[in-house]
């Protein structure tokens, strides 16, 4: 299982949210390039990065601070966060990012869905934001009429290879993954499965990695110490 150390961007900060609320955020940096270093340091060889202000409105307000962190290191990066048009994708590409994570435009336009997937493969990465078992959007401010298992199937049926699952009541929180929802994910589905929201614990990188899935997304728990990022490292080989 591989580990993607995440930096959420507001304002060119690394930032943190509390359950995906805009108004319980916590500043980390001003500067997120210096995270991105020591995650290379702890041998990390992927990073996961959203633009928070772009999940809202759709737009790249952060891209240029996304192209510094790509300069500065040499690790596999993927984006997420408002990529709802080709020229958005476009944008990220150039910028030197490997995958671009679709989110609300995944569960509002199929058609757009299609033609990424088509055009870029496996660069296209699909996040499932689930929310009382339904696939939320917008930054985690709407709820779709998808459920997340019917979802995920569509997906599958499309051709997107990588889902980043997130149960947003986890996210933040520190008390433990979903993990039951990664076991059911990773045995009804063929895609690449990646864990994120509430990976808090060692304990819970191993269970996570005892599923054989592909990744896990550890963000608070890093910036607060409760995890050490090395150690996660090794236990998720």
């Amino acid at each position: 299982m591989n580990i993607f150390p995440a930096i959420d961007l507001v304002d060119g900060k690394a930032v943190r949210l509390l359950k995906g609320d805009y108004n319980q955020m916590t500043v980390y940096s001003d500067n997120p390039s210096e995270f991105a270093k020591d995650f290379e340091q702890q041998g990390a060889k992927y990073i996961h990065i959203v633009d928070l202000q772009g999940a809202k409105d759709g737009t790249t307000p952060n891209i240029d601070t996304i192209r510094e962190i790509v300069k500065n290191c040499n690790l596999f990066t993927e984006v997420g966060g408002g990529i709802r048009s080709m020229e958005v994708i476009e944008k990220y590409i150039d910028a030197g990012v490997d995958r671009v994570i679709l989110g609300t435009a995944a569960v509002n336009d199929e058609e757009f869905l299609k033609k990424a997937v088509e055009k870029y493969g496996d660069k296209i990465a699909v996040g499932v934001d689930v929310k009382d078992g339904y696939v939320a959007i917008k930054g985690w401010t709407e709820k779709s009429e998808h459920s997340c298992f019917d979802f995920c199937k569509k997906m599958q049926n499309i051709g997107v290879k990588t889902l980043i699952c997130t149960d947003i009541s986890k996210d933040g929180a520190m008390q433990g993954t979903n993990h039951e929802l990664y076991k059911e994910l990773s045995e009804r589905f063929s895609m690449q499965i990646t864990a994120s929201g509430g990976v808090s614990s060692i304990d819970d990188v191993k269970r996570l990695a005892s599923l054989d899935i592909y990744g896990a997304i550890i963000g608070k728990a890093y910036y607060t110490g409760a995890i050490s990022l090395k150690e996660a490292i090794e236990v998720a080989k």
